[in-house]
């Protein structure tokens, strides 16, 4: 018998009978229909025993009394599910010796080891117990998704069907095997990742596809997914960029410098790595994401706000696995990092350039052309080298117009 039920007849016969307030609590285990004595030597029996229905069927049970004592009736039996006592006009007597229970329309169970049907003696002992399971059978998961983080092993998650609770029971199990020969494999470490996931450690063939899928099943039915087909090393990640600092760059109050590290996996293997930054001013949860910044471990954001603070982080994604042309899966952002950019000395709203005083020109073609690359690289972070050559002499140009007030252009730009 499971654990939880009553014993076998032998033994309850010489127990003292049990209330239901000794014995029910809310998260109890279905208790299975095994007699549990009262005064004398009185069994019945459940029938059906241990039924599963779909949502919104109709249960016809009965509780039969069985002995040889005299005077043993069904007559001051009743019916509790889940602990609270049923009303007496959903039952009613057959005979002297059973007790019939009509229940419609049934919701799904409330505890996924099965609902407790329970009819007791009159004096609240119990006769016998039954399972009511009442759900759905399981629907076709989706949506599987892999990642191998060293070539050797892989960690796949999916989504439960549409509605996902059956109100049952329902064991979930990834299946793998090579696309064109081979054994069906089963995963073993599940919940990895999430309740709905599974992580095959070892073993996995290179160059070779797989095939992935997840089957599901519960007392009313089984389903399967559609079929993954993939190549491990098209889905390898690794962890963030870790060390990631975030500092000023001299006094330019409008730029801040990223540099980070490369994720310890890729001095293991034959790859490289691309990088993505994304950055937010503290107050916002709207973030700019900068995507080229190529296998470069540094890039600098321009354009940003003086004397503001931002949250910056950075993701990597591998490539040129083994030669291959396919890029990998971006991996998880690594923690933010805070840096704040110097307050602007300058007067005027936002840290703006300065413009030049009355009388002097300011809307020659030069100096139009020079707002507008400056508002071009205010829109952008640039991370290559030529960039910060033309802002950095363009921003000296700049600094030194405004302490001379004087339009004369640099030499080169």
């Amino acid at each position: 018998m499971p654990a939880g039920g009553p014993g076998p007849a032998a033994q309850s016969a010489r127990r003292p009978p049990r209330r239901l307030s000794s014995l029910w609590s809310p998260l109890l285990l279905c208790v299975l229909g095994v007699p549990q004595g009262g005064s004398g030597a009185h069994t019945a029996v459940i029938s059906p025993q241990d039924p599963t229905l779909l949502i919104g069927s109709s249960l016809h049970a009965t509780c039969s009394i069985h002995g040889d004592t005299p005077g043993a009736t069904a007559e001051g039996l009743y019916w509790t599910l889940n602990g609270r006592r049923l009303p007496s006009e959903l039952s009613r007597l057959l005979n002297t010796s059973t007790l019939a229970l009509a229940l419609a329309n049934l919701n799904g169970s409330r505890q996924q080891s099965g609902d407790n049907l329970v009819c007791h003696a009159r004096d609240g002992s119990i006769l016998a117990g039954s399972c009511l399971y009442v759900g759905l059978p399981p629907e076709k998961p989706f949506n599987i998704s892999c990642w191998s983080r060293n070539m050797k092993d892989l960690t796949c998650r999916w989504t439960p069907g549409a509605h996902g609770e059956t109100f049952l029971h329902t064991n979930y199990s990834l299946k793998y095997k090579l696309r064109w020969y081979g054994q069906d494999n089963t995963c073993e470490e599940y919940h990895t990742v999430g309740p709905h996931s599974c992580h095959i450690p070892k073993d996995l063939a290179l160059f070779t596809p797989y095939e992935i899928w997840v089957e599901a099943t519960n007392r009313l039915g089984s389903a399967r997914s559609d079929v993954l087909t993939l190549d491990v090393l098209d889905v390898v990640t690794t962890d963030p960029p870790p060390d990631v600092h975030v500092s000023r760059v001299g006094g330019l109050e409008d730029q801040l410098s990223v540099r980070w590290v490369s994720p310890p996996a890729l001095k293991d293997f034959l790859f490289q790595a691309k990088y993505q930054i994304r950055y937010r001013v503290e107050d916002s949860v709207d973030w700019k994401v900068v995507d080229d910044v190529s296998n470069q471990t540094s890039c600098r954001l321009a354009g940003l706000k003086p004397g503001t603070v931002y949250f910056v982080q950075v993701r990597c994604n591998p490539f040129g696995i083994y030669g291959s042309k396919k890029a990998g899966i971006w991996s998880e952002w690594s923690h933010p990092t805070a840096a704040s950019t110097p307050r602007s000395e300058r007067p005027g709203p936002g840290g703006g350039v300065c413009e030049p005083r009355g009388g002097e020109p300011s809307s020659g073609p030069v100096r139009r052309e020079l707002k507008q690359f400056l508002g071009w690289l205010k829109k952008h972070a640039y991370c290559s080298n030529l960039s910060f050559r033309l802002y950095d002499q363009w921003r000296a140009w700049m600094q030194k117009s405004h302490k001379t007030r004087n339009q004369v252009l640099p030499a080169k730009l």
